[in-house]
Order: structure tokens, then sequence, then C-alpha cells
């Protein structure tokens, strides 16, 4: 990969780590977030590749509170079940209550 695209990866996890116990985010609002408002692909991709780096890449999701990226993660439900263990409702692939527990980094980091 360039390392462009690697410094870009790093501050993705560097957001990601913020995301406090029990909330979710969405791949868009970190894109936005990191001023890349139509990079929300190229920050899923960050977290496919964010095994390994101490990253709670289950508390992405999409901006629907889908779980789009469980497929990445080892074991058939370890995704919801990471999510579940945080107190996080998830029915048939879906975040529950998604207001309630969403964190938007442009209004949490300053």
């Amino acid at each position: 990969m360039k390392p462009e695209t690697l410094s870009f990866f790093e501050k993705v996890y560097e957001v990601t780590r913020k995301i406090p116990y029990g909330k979710v985010t969405s791949y868009g609002a970190i894109a936005k977030y990191l001023g890349a408002a139509k990079s929300a692909r190229i920050v899923g991709y960050a977290m496919n590749a964010s095994h390994n780096k101490d990253v709670p890449a289950h508390r992405v999701v999409n901006r629907k509170g889908l779980l789009t990226g469980k497929h990445h993660f080892d074991g058939t439900n370890l995704m919801q079940q990471l999510l579940e263990n945080e107190g996080v409702v998830v029915i048939e692939n879906q975040i529950q209550h998604l207001e309630a527990i969403y964190w938007d980094p442009a209004k949490e980091l300053k």
C-alpha cells in the first residue's frame, strides 16, 4: 500500500480507539471527521486490516447500524458477541436503539 494510505489507516485507528465502551460509530462518521467525507469505504478497508492492532473495530458499523463488517471477524458471530458483551443489543445483524449509543467523533473529539 501507498504510505499515504497507511497514514490514513493509522488516523482511522486513532479515532476508533477513542470510541467509548458500549458505543458505536459509523464508517462515514470517521471519514467525515478525518476530512474525507466520501471515504467511508476506505475506513472499512482500514477496519478489515486492523486485526492485531488493538483497534475495537467491532464498534464501527454502517450508518444504519448494520454489522456489515462481521464477516471479517473470526468466528460466526464474534462482532455481535463483542458488542453484546458491552451491553449493545443486536437483533438480526442490526444495532437496536442506535441513536442512544451512537458516538459521533465530530461532536465528541475537539
